[in-house]
């Protein structure tokens, strides 16, 4: 499973737009570096190949690439951002995408952020609304891509994208932190799988959800560590990475991680020169 990642090149917190960021709470350039390589060296000792996009300046939360888009088999759907900050991204993530021979396609002018707001539980792709992607994006994602879908509806303004509050471990355990969702749609979560392990409210705060699951091992930020014994009896064990700087902006270490299988070019190798 390939993944797309972003060097922190341009990263920082020049605008607002989420409830975590401040531009008064800069990052450090040098620890934020630091940290996205530990998570670019943690996915190669993993095995996991680690595809590159190039930084641009100006657009510093292309370090975020699970919003670039979605993928599914050879398709992506592009990400329709919701705010004009992120939109000059739009065109530089269609030309990757369309470069690597990839079939585009989008949501015309309806709000839909990509793998952010867009999670495959199996075959079942699972869709957050509320603070970033419309309603109406789900069913022309779903057309789109010939999947069935849940929506769940976000109600904290904390947890403004799904994988903030939500990660699918496999198709039958997930992470959740239930105080992110309304009371139906945390209903829907545990209809979907067979094993849901809810996250108290300070470790969601912390990122844990914002995980990536790699064969056994869930990889997300140190707040996971909350989550060792409850994992361990689910077959997984945890690894924990400082995520600080990358928290500043309301991101952790599945927003800075987009699977591309099926998508990226077969020959770009984890072996990229940083």
């Amino acid at each position: 499973m390939p993944i797309l990642m972003c060097p922190p090149t341009h990263y920082g917190i020049e605008y607002e737009i989420n409830p975590w960021m401040h531009v008064t709470s800069q990052v450090d350039r040098r620890l934020a570096r630091r940290q996205w390589e530990a998570l670019h060296h943690t996915y190669r000792e993993l095995g996991v190949e680690v595809v590159l996009a190039d930084p641009v300046p100006g657009l510093p939360d292309m370090v975020f690439t699970a919003n670039a888009g979605l993928t599914r088999g050879d398709r992506v759907v592009l990400s329709r951002f919701r705010h004009p900050e992120r939109q000059r991204e739009e065109s530089r993530w269609r030309a990757l995408f369309e470069g690597w021979g990839a079939p585009v396609c989008d949501t015309g002018e309806v709000a839909f952020e990509g793998a952010g707001d867009a999670l495959f539980v199996g075959d079942t792709l699972v869709c957050g609304y509320g603070f970033r992607t419309d309603p109406e994006a789900i069913p022309m994602v779903a057309a789109q891509l010939g999947v069935d879908t849940v929506a769940l509806e976000l109600v904290d303004p904390r947890f403004y994208h799904l994988d903030t509050c939500l990660c699918p471990l496999d198709a039958d355990t997930i992470l959740l932190a239930p105080s992110a969702f309304s009371a139906e749609s945390r209903e829907r979560v545990h209809r979907l799988a067979r094993r849901v392990v809810e996250v108290s409210d300070a470790a969601a705060a912390g990122f844990a959800c914002n995980a990536m699951a790699i064969g056994d091992v869930v990889v997300s930020s140190t707040a996971v560590e909350e989550l060792r014994e409850p994992l361990r009896a689910a077959g997984y064990r945890v690894l924990g990475l400082p995520m600080s700087e990358f928290i500043k902006a309301g991101g952790g270490v599945r927003c800075l991680s987009l699977p591309v299988d099926g998508v990226g070019p077969r020959s770009v190798v984890a072996a990229a020169t940083l």
